[in-house]
């Protein structure tokens, strides 16, 4: 592709971080914000963060229905449009703990508010680019913008538990999950009525109104960051940001990308660069004494370790089945575009209800085992079943069996990261599992690739499914014998 564009996240954030400060000013001061007394997790508190979560989620899955528009706008193909998907992800990849440590350093509301500046401006960018190149920089600052919406999200419920004493509640947590999930499958639909109704531009210019109404409301509901602690001279902590681990981390993952997104004719030689990048990351890492990853708490942390290697591999699986299943759909069984994705409602509307049941649960290790089974379930029947001939009904269980457990996972492993954390980097730590999921996509569309090549095929939604039935009995296993997950609730 011979598109030149600044694409470098850590830069893109750094860029977008200069704001935070003077915005924060504005934001503390606003007049008519409600003060901080009350029960806590009012639903004034949660709405701006779950309108503002839904963002990513939304935009990663709504391009799907404007590439071929955006193609014959611009005169170009199939591997080149395919960037406005990997850069989101990459973006969001890297932004995601980025900001996360924002939201520990200098607060989440001013992060989640600079955020939406930022989405607000990519949303601007995109609607009125002139050439492919500017929607490449318009989906990079999308990425950047839309992820500070869940770390900070995560920390702002971390400071009113500590300001009411009292451990977040799971059902608030399930509305996070929610409004992800809901905004996720809503999105092609969302998207192939906008290319409809006002061609493929609608798909960044909505990003604009949602944007200003969850600016406009975390402006009004979400209180003032609390004080810095401040060292023994009085002055604020020093802003350690550690730019060269961002830059190590967002080139190894980019070599990775560009590795796994050709499969088919891997260039191995990328993995020496990789290999280097990678080894000169833990070094640098284990040197600083506030690391962008902090690969020492993670070693001692193990059970939160084990949650971000849950969250990356379920959601590889349900990715693998969200495009790879959906494509096997339209080009095997010569269903449209419209009638795949009501065969897909019975996962999206899974896995929306199994999300607001996970929240009434205690435990962790319940919901996370049943998820995992059924993940396993629906990739065996997905191998031993579907066919071209398969009936509908079979059609639809094995959409179902994915959705279960998409909803369950995401609510328990949002509880997981709240249990694990450190209280004071719980942002950057939900910004880490955001990465390890994206990690998982990236790689669920490498496999789809792989097993696919020119067109889905019966034999390549095989072999799809027969890795990841071996996933989903490896999830079991690191599922059922964490003992961690036995004493957290």
């Amino acid at each position: 592709m011979n598109v030149k564009v600044a694409s470098d996240p850590p830069a893109a954030v750094a860029t977008a971080a200069a704001a935070f400060a003077g915005l924060g000013r504005l934001a503390a001061t606003t007049p008519g914000r409600p003060a901080v007394a009350g029960p806590g997790f009012r639903a004034r508190l949660t709405a701006p963060l779950l309108l503002g979560s839904l963002l990513n989620p939304l935009n990663t899955t709504m391009i799907s229905t404007a590439l071929v528009a955006i193609a014959h706008t611009f005169g170009i193909g199939a591997a080149d449009t395919a960037w406005l998907i990997s850069v989101l992800y990459l973006a969001s990849a890297v932004a995601q703990p980025v900001l996360g440590k924002l939201a520990d350093a200098l607060g989440p509301r001013r992060v989640f508010l600079a955020g939406l500046v930022v989405v607000i401006a990519s949303g601007l960018v995109g609607t009125f680019a002139p050439s492919f190149g500017w929607l490449i920089a318009s989906r990079l600052l999308l990425g950047i913008g839309t992820s500070a919406a869940y770390p900070a999200a995560m920390a702002v419920l971390r400071d009113e538990s500590r300001r009411v004493g009292r451990a977040t509640p799971r059902p608030v947590l399930a509305r996070l999950s929610f409004a992800a999930l809901g905004s996720a499958a809503v999105g092609p639909t969302l998207g192939g009525l906008l290319v409809m109704v006002v061609g493929w531009r609608g798909i960044f210019a909505v990003n604009v109104p949602v944007a200003l109404i969850a600016l406009g409301s975390a402006l009004l509901w979400i209180p003032a960051d609390p004080p810095r602690t401040r060292g023994a001279d009085g002055r604020a902590p020093r802003l350690d940001l550690d730019p060269l681990g961002i830059g190590l981390f967002s080139t190894a993952l980019t070599v990775l990308v560009f590795f796994l997104l050709d499969l088919s004719h891997p260039m191995w030689w990328l993995l020496a660069p990789f290999a280097v990048l990678t080894g000169v990351l833990v070094w640098w890492q284990l040197r600083r004494q506030r690391p962008f990853i902090d690969l020492r708490m993670l070693a001692s942390n193990a059970a939160l370790a084990r949650t971000y290697l849950r969250h990356g591999v379920s959601y590889l699986l349900i990715y693998c089945v969200m495009y790879g299943y959906t494509q096997w759909l339209e080009e095997v069984r010569g269903y449209s575009s419209g009638h795949t994705g009501l065969l897909m409602l019975p996962m999206s509307l899974a896995a929306l209800v199994c999300s607001l049941l996970g929240a009434r649960t205690k435990g962790i290790r319940g919901p996370l085992t049943l998820a995992c089974a059924l993940l396993t379930v629906g990739a065996a029947v997905l191998l031993v079943f579907l066919s071209g001939s398969t009936p509908l009904a079979v059609l639809l269980l094995a959409g179902a069996c994915f959705g279960i457990p998409q909803g369950l996972i995401g609510t328990s492993n949002q509880a997981a990261v709240q249990a694990y954390a450190p209280p004071e980097s719980i942002g950057s730590a939900a910004g880490l599992q955001r990465t390890a999921q994206y990690i998982g996509a990236i790689t669920a569309s490498s496999l789809i690739a792989l097993a696919y090549g020119q067109s889905a095929n019966d034999s390549g939604l095989h072999l799809m499914a027969t890795v990841s039935a071996v996933l989903g009995l490896l999830l079991i296993v690191l599922t059922v014998t964490d003992r961690a997950l036995r004493t957290r609730a």
